[in-house]
């Protein structure tokens, strides 16, 4: 069983800045799919930002130019910077792996005050 632990959420102020980690018990280079998702209260999970085993990334609309994600594989680590946080930003934020298996993490709450 892979675990992936998240780190680095929690309380800031719009326009403030955030770094979250995924931990993974094993090593990452296996999985070609590594993602972010949050959940707001209320809402559906939605996809944050993915990253491919060759550093190909992908970003929500929403979060594009804002956002960065990154992997370390060497670490079993993969990032998200988050830069110019808004109010809307706050939700649990959740790891997940792909291709060729998918696993999620326990997730990190990120809220952003106004």
């Amino acid at each position: 069983q892979v675990q992936l632990v998240e780190s680095g959420g929690g309380l800031v102020q719009a326009g403030g800045s955030l770094r979250l980690s995924c931990a993974a018990s094993i090593t990452i280079f296996r999985f070609n799919g590594m993602s972010w998702h949050r959940q707001a209260p209320g809402k559906q999970r939605e996809l944050v930002a993915g990253i491919t085993r060759g550093g190909v990334t992908n970003y929500a609309d929403s979060v594009k130019g804002r956002f960065t994600i990154s992997r370390d594989n060497a670490k079993r680590t993969v990032y998200l910077q988050m830069n110019s946080l808004k109010p809307e930003d706050t939700a649990v934020y959740y790891c997940s792996t792909s291709d060729p298996s998918n696993y999620w993490g326990q997730g990190t709450q990120v809220t952003v005050s106004s």
